[in-house]
């Protein structure tokens, strides 16, 4: 029986996959055989990968509808497919709402929700020329379905990529599967620039049930899975992989004295 998790001969594109979560996901990719590709605005110091499989990089800033289609023309010249797109890249640095400006705002949708819609119609337009299709995964956030204070804009595109996902899986069947994975408090190599220190990360993990942050790898297995055959009827789900949530503030609350 052939190893589900066996990626070799697939292609995958990872944006944004050169740092945090985003290389998380490239090195699960590489570690199970795939023929991974990141982008970015700028090539990390060092691709994912180790002495024997790195990542390939190709620069592309995925805000750009123009670089973007190039971007995926590139992979298809170079490699004959595309088999898995991950949406990973976006964020958002903290904004009152009050204040943001408008120019500001639009920045932040174009990149977290803008950007992968039009990825996703680019892959798609290669995978359903595919015996096989494809599966895209978009990366969302637990910001997408609760309050989001300081990044509102962001929130608010998290929750328009999640339900683009399901959209896109009804109109884009049964070809291409896409679905979502919704991640919760990660820790990546700017945790402590979000949660001050590494106390405040201790902090933070306490009120998690799991008693930690996810880890980039964390949400790679996630992907792995969505792209796997294990996965072959699996399109609009969202996988939450935040450890079970956050503890309701209103229970420490009650017990306070």
């Amino acid at each position: 029986m052939q190893d589900p998790m066996d990626f070799s001969g697939k292609v995958v594109l990872v944006t944004g996959g050169g740092k945090g979560v985003g290389r998380g996901i490239s090195q699960r990719f590489l570690d199970c055989g795939a023929t991974v590709v990141i982008c970015g605005r700028q090539a990390p110091d060092e691709l994912p990968g180790d002495a024997a499989r790195r990542a390939e990089f190709l620069a592309c800033d995925v805000r750009d509808l123009e670089q973007a289609q190039q971007l995926i023309d590139a992979i298809v010249a170079r490699h004959g497919r595309l088999d898995v797109l991950i949406n990973n890249a976006g964020g958002a640095p903290h904004a009152e709402a009050a204040s943001a400006s408008p120019r500001f705002s639009e920045s932040i949708i174009r990149l977290n929700l803008l950007a992968p819609l039009n990825l996703c119609q680019f892959a798609n337009r290669v995978m359903q020329g595919q015996a096989d299709g494809g599966a895209i995964i978009n990366i969302c956030s637990v910001s997408a379905t609760r309050p989001s204070p300081g990044t509102a804009a962001y929130g608010a595109a998290k929750a328009g990529l999640l339900n683009l996902s399901r959209s896109l899986a009804v109109e884009w069947a049964p070809k291409v599967r896409v679905n979502a994975v919704t991640a919760g408090l990660i820790l990546t190599e700017q945790a402590e620039l979000h949660y001050g220190d590494a106390a405040g990360v201790a902090r933070v993990a306490a009120g998690i049930p799991l008693q930690r942050l996810a880890t980039p790898a964390d949400i790679g297995d996630a992907c792995l899975y969505l792209a796997s055959k294990l996965a072959a009827y699996v399109s609009g789900a969202d996988i939450c992989v935040h450890g079970g949530g956050e503890r309701p503030a209103f229970l420490d609350a009650a017990q306070a004295h």
